[in-house]
């Protein structure tokens, strides 16, 4: 299962939505969200999935490369999995992003790099839980940017699809 980077030359402004694909039931929700914002503005949306690596294993060589080979095959497969959805909504395939660092950091270095990226929607654990680390460092008010600040978009991780179609 290969990721096809695309893409567009686009001469409008339109905003593209951008979600992190984690694999949780949040970042469905968020995808969503995302899907049917952008098919509503004439938006795009674009998927980032990270794969990182707890440190401690480098010195062991052959568990690290498999620990890396497997974190990468997970975030492949949560990209392509809200990929799919994506798909299903908005009837085009999504940009795909994969990459291999710390997930603060890929998100940064993706903004820099992409100015066409107008808004980040995360989608948050349902409350009374730990809300996720993005939006913890929202809430907590240590941000999430070091240069190109952008819109965050929070969807409750709760929301049904009827109530995120009303509400997108």
């Amino acid at each position: 299962m290969g990721l096809k980077q695309v893409s567009f030359i686009c001469m409008t402004t339109a905003r593209k939505f951008l979600v992190i694909a984690d694999g949780s039931d949040e970042s469905r929700t968020a995808a969503y969200f995302a899907a049917r914002r952008a098919r509503k503005t004439g938006g795009s949306v674009a998927i980032l999935g990270v794969a990182t690596m707890e440190g401690g294993f480098e010195h062991w060589l052959g568990v690290g490369n498999a620990m890396r080979a497997e974190a990468m095959e997970a975030a492949e497969a949560a990209v392509e999995s809200l990929a799919e959805d994506v798909e299903g909504v908005m009837e085009v395939r999504p940009e795909l992003h994969l990459k291999e660092d710390d997930l603060v950091k890929a998100l940064c270095d993706l903004l820099e790099a992409d100015d066409d990226i107008a808004i980040l929607v995360l989608g948050a654990r349902p409350h009374g839980e730990d809300p996720g680390p993005l939006v913890e460092a929202l809430a907590s008010g240590k941000g999430l940017f070091a240069g190109r600040r952008i819109p965050v978009t929070v969807v409750p991780g709760g929301l049904s699809k009827d109530a995120i179609k009303a509400l997108a």
